[in-house]
């Protein structure tokens, strides 16, 4: 992807590629949560549920212009692929959506489900604020720790919606 020279000027060059692959999955992995999110609000039952999904769904597209910002620090366009981690997540999520419909514990399954997602978020991101940082992609680094940063919060108000309210009313 970069020219030898650029690769020789760049420290850790070695994980360019590595970088750039892990940020086209992601960028499609944001891309395809959007649709899961809307899914997952509309059949949440508590409201504070609801709210925190159409939240994070505004969330998501602001992270998906500063993944578009990345890509632009590092004079790439912004070209997302097929996450197939995402896309079992969601069918995964699917699932629980038909299984729990009705159910008491729905619920507690969506956010079963929303972690797995955010844990998911939380480990590429990681990996993407660690490679930036030791390439001196400086500009990309701080982007993508906003992200990491919004993803640990969306991931512990899930967790306070799951104490106070869904596991305690399944």
């Amino acid at each position: 992807m970069k020219s030898e020279k650029d690769s020789k000027a760049m420290p850790n060059a070695h994980l360019h590629d590595l970088f750039v692959d892990e940020l086209r999955d992601i960028l499609g992995a944001e891309r395809q949560l959007l649709k899961g999110l809307k899914k997952m609000a509309d059949k949440a039952v508590g409201e504070n549920l609801k709210n925190a999904f159409t939240a994070h769904h505004a969330e998501t597209e602001e992270q998906i212009e500063r993944l578009k910002q990345v890509f632009a620090s590092i004079d790439l366009s912004a070209r997302g692929k097929k996450c197939k981690a995402m896309e079992g997540l969601l069918n995964e999520a699917e699932e629980i959506m038909e299984e729990f419909e009705g159910d008491e514990a729905l619920d507690a399954a969506l956010i079963a489900a929303a972690q797995k997602v955010e844990h998911y978020e939380i480990a590429t991101y990681g990996c993407l604020v660690t490679y930036a940082t030791l390439m001196q992609h400086e500009e990309a680094r701080g982007l993508l720790q906003t992200t990491l940063d919004q993803e640990k919060d969306t991931d512990s108000k899930l967790t306070e919606i799951a104490m106070s309210e869904a596991n305690v009313a399944a």
